[in-house]
């Protein structure tokens, strides 16, 4: 559990060893000795501060893109060296551009470095668990800035937890997100950008260890949910999502004639079931990685979910067997 949420982090180009954050591990310590569990919030309250740094860098010029890429990993943040001034000035009047803001979020512990591009350029990483959370709810603050919209996101991603029903989320994402998505604000339109909406929609470390791209044995799961060993007690389902992403060109459809069509008539779109075979192949492949590693998961429900362009989703489920 502490490796997973407090590991990650590298101050050294030349470090091979990663370490953990003293506070959160020391936090962690504390709880299990008074209580003799795990703590059910795995952030200390000591670095809530860290909420507003990322709320002061998402206000950046380039800061908003740049939390995306971080958390999407659509492609590294690459910076070829670290700014070292932040006085008052340098705060008020110097350029913002992306070293600047990537500095800023290496110094507060928001990224950490992740090794060294064949070209000499620092890669800077999210370190651990922890700070992903922090990722995940400035990005879902960003796009749903009304309390009340996400009131009804912890509601649509409890259905999912609790019972197995995904489409009230696919509902929620393409009524919200996509919305916004379709602003062009963002740089990027492929299955990252999906797959991040649900990330931002579905992250919970009380309950779950999470992780979007996690490595199994060598294959990459888009986002996995599996329950805390702490959790397990309680009628929660470990989930597992696959995406796939088909452009209005791949599908030969405009928007107007999409918003037309029916569930029924996109399931049976050629490009749609070929995306949905292809998700369906891996998700077969890490079902059976997950539980060699984590033992028997009889809740365990995987979805495959396919995006035609930023306008609707095609979702298909499997229950894993007992």
């Amino acid at each position: 559990m502490m490796r997973t949420f407090y590991n990650g982090y590298r101050f050294s180009r030349r470090a091979e060893e990663q370490i953990y954050n003293p506070t959160l591990a020391l936090y962690f310590l504390e709880e299990f000795q008074r209580e003799c569990r795990y703590p059910d919030r795995m952030l200390d309250t000591n670095l809530a501060m860290d909420r507003g740094k990322m709320h002061y860098i998402s206000r950046l010029p380039e800061g908003r893109q740049l939390i995306f890429d971080a958390l999407t990993e659509t492609e590294s943040v690459t910076i070829f060296e670290l700014a070292d001034r932040f006085g008052v000035e340098d705060i008020l009047h110097a350029r913002k551009d992306t070293g600047f803001v990537a500095s800023l979020l290496y110094y507060f512990d928001i990224l950490t470095l992740g090794g060294v591009t064949s070209f000499g350029e620092l890669v800077l990483t999210i370190s651990n668990l922890v700070i992903r959370k922090l990722y995940a709810e400035q990005i879902q603050e960003m796009l749903l800035p009304e309390g009340r919209e996400g009131d009804l996101a912890r509601r649509v991603a409890e259905t999912l937890y609790q019972r197995g029903d995904l489409q009230p989320l696919c509902d929620f994402v393409e009524q919200k997100y996509f919305e916004v998505f379709n602003n062009r604000d963002y740089a990027w339109s492929n299955e990252l950008t999906v797959k991040t909406a649900f990330l931002t929609l579905l992250f919970n470390d009380t309950l779950y260890i999470m992780e979007s791209e996690v490595e199994i044995e060598r294959g990459h799961a888009d986002l996995t949910m599996i329950v805390r060993p702490d959790k397990r007690q309680y009628r929660i389902l470990d989930i597992l999502i696959e995406f796939k992403f088909v452009s209005l060109k791949e599908a030969g459809l405009d928007g107007k004639t999409l918003e037309t069509m029916d569930r029924a008539a996109l399931q049976a779109l050629p490009v749609v079931q070929s995306k949905q075979r292809e998700a369906e192949t891996g998700l077969a492949r890490y079902r059976a990685k997950l539980q060699a590693k984590f033992g028997d998961l009889p809740r365990l429900h995987s979805f495959s979910v396919v995006a035609i362009g930023f306008e609707q989703l095609v979702f298909s489920q499997e229950e894993s067997r007992a």
